[in-house]
This record gives C-alpha cells, sequence and structure tokens, in this order.
C-alpha cells in the first residue's frame, strides 16, 4: 500500500485528508502529515489515525504521494527543504494558486514527477471542482492513481498547463461569487417577509438545482433561462434589471480580475 503524506494541513489539505479516508482509498494508518500548527495535528491525528511528523523532510522521506497545500508565499521554502531528499520514483502534487510547473521542477530536478492541482472548496463535502496539470515525466499510471485520489473531493478533470491560471477564476474561486449570490438572494427575500434560514435554504437548492439542470441536460444556459422566461412574465423582468445593471459584464470583470491575481502570484512566488 503507498503511503501518502500532507505538507500542510489547512482546511483544503484536511478536506482531502477527510475525502480520501472517507472513501477508503488510503488505510489512514499510511497518510502521514505535517503542519506547524502542533495543536492542529494533535487533534487531526486524534480524529483521523493519521501520523503526524515532525517536519516536511520526514513527509517526503516516508511518502511516496506527497501533497503540498500550503500557500504560495510558503511554496520555495518548503521546496528547499525537501529537495535533496525528493526521489525520482515519488509523485508530488501542489494544490498553491498561481505556481507554475516550472517552479517546483526547477527547486526538485527537470526530472522529477510534479502534479499542479486547483481544487475548490466545495471539496469540503465531496462536491468540488479539481483541475490538474502535468508534462510528461508523469506516466499515465501515475496520472490514473492520482486523479483517484483526487476523486474523492468531487469531479477531476486534466488541463493544459497554460490554462491553469485562466480556470482559478471560473472553479477555484467561483465559490466565493455564488456565495455572494446566495446572500443576496436571501437578503432580498428577507426583505419580503421570509425567515432568512428558509430564504437561505431555497436560494441554495435554486442554485443547486439549476447547476445540475445545465450539468446534466447539456443544453445551453441561455436556453434553459429562456425557458423560464414566460413573456411580459416576473422572470424576463428580473432578467431586464440585472442586465440594466450589469450583471453579465460585472461577473466577467471580476473573474478578469481573479485572472489577474493568479498570473501575479505565479510571478511573485514563482
Amino acid at each position: 500500500m503507498k503511503k501518502i503524506g500532507f505538507i500542510g494541513t489547512g482546511m483544503m489539505g484536511t478536506a482531502m485528508i477527510k475525502g480520501i479516508i472517507g472513501a477508503q482509498i488510503v488505510n489512514p494508518s499510511n497518510i502521514h502529515v505535517f503542519d506547524l500548527d502542533k495543536a492542529k495535528l494533535e487533534v487531526l491525528c486524534g480524529d483521523l489515525g493519521v501520523n503526524a511528523e515532525g517536519n516536511s523532510r520526514e513527509i517526503v522521506e516516508k511518502c511516496d504521494f506527497v501533497f503540498l497545500a500550503v500557500k504560495p508565499n510558503v511554496v520555495k521554502t518548503v521546496l528547499e527543504d525537501i529537495k535533496d531528499v525528493f526521489s525520482g520514483e515519488k509523485l508530488f502534487i501542489s494544490i498553491a494558486a498561481g505556481i507554475p510547473l516550472k517552479t517546483y521542477k526547477s527547486a526538485l530536478g527537470q526530472d522529477k514527477k510534479v502534479i499542479r492541482a486547483m481544487p475548490n472548496t466545495p471539496a469540503v463535502i465531496g462536491e468540488g471542482m479539481t483541475l490538474i496539470s502535468f508534462d510528461s515525466c508523469v506516466q499515465d499510471s501515475e496520472v490514473k492513481e492520482a486523479m483517484n485520489l483526487l476523486s474523492s473531493l468531487g469531479k477531476v478533470e486534466c488541463m493544459e498547463e497554460k490554462l491553469m491560471n485562466e480556470v482559478v477564476a471560473l472553479t477555484g474561486s467561483s465559490p466565493a461569487y455564488i456565495f455572494m449570490l446566495i446572500e443576496a438572494m436571501a437578503d432580498a427575500a428577507v426583505l419580503s417577509g421570509i425567515p432568512r434560514q428558509t430564504a437561505y435554504r431555497l436560494a441554495s437548492q435554486a442554485v443547486s438545482g439549476s447547476a445540475k439542470m445545465v450539468a446534466q441536460t447539456g443544453k445551453h444556459p441561455g436556453e434553459l433561462k429562456d425557458q423560464v422566461c414566460s413573456p411580459a412574465g416576473t422572470t424576463i423582468e428580473a432578467v431586464a434589471a440585472l442586465e440594466k445593471l450589469g450583471f453579465r459584464n460585472s461577473v466577467m470583470e471580476a473573474m478578469n480580475e481573479c485572472t489577474k491575481k493568479a498570473r501575479e502570484l505565479g510571478k511573485i512566488y514563482g
């Protein structure tokens, strides 16, 4: 049984660990974790039965698959620490936003096996969307193993690395926009007299159901929107107001700004 290591156990790292254990892909005894927050490690080990290590080097030395789940500004420090113990048969998977493959390869070695991954926060409930990119050093069987591990968080797709910064706005950061949409819908409902918790419950189901319709029917979102808009009806009034207020343009501009920031992170920390 291969051993899985995690350097960093923040929200996403912890979600990945719980997902892998919950899907019974790896036994907890074969998962090794390290974090600077010792109290967090103690709780994680007590709750899940995983093994705590004293530093990043121990994770690399003991594990076949190494997940790097730290902030972009910490990446180079970790790479410097582990580079002389990272051997060619190991697989390195980083979820740090904006950092290109070349940064990892430059530190660990051009022949090393590295996967760049971009999950999102719905992974904590097994409904995430994770994109991965890699180069020819990673074998097909290893890609399959990595995707199997990440599938415990939700859906997984391969993406060309040149698009990995662009996809941050589409999947990595987009839950925040949706949460804001749900909050705004609920606020309007409360203004109309609907109880707050009822408003959140109804709004979240409306968003969830609409998303599933796009995914499952394969129809263009515009076609599905048209089906809701009766002539001279209530929905087209709402749509007209959204267009007047620049709804689509606001979303597109927000995503453009998000993408620019992802590119900046790559330049600063890459």
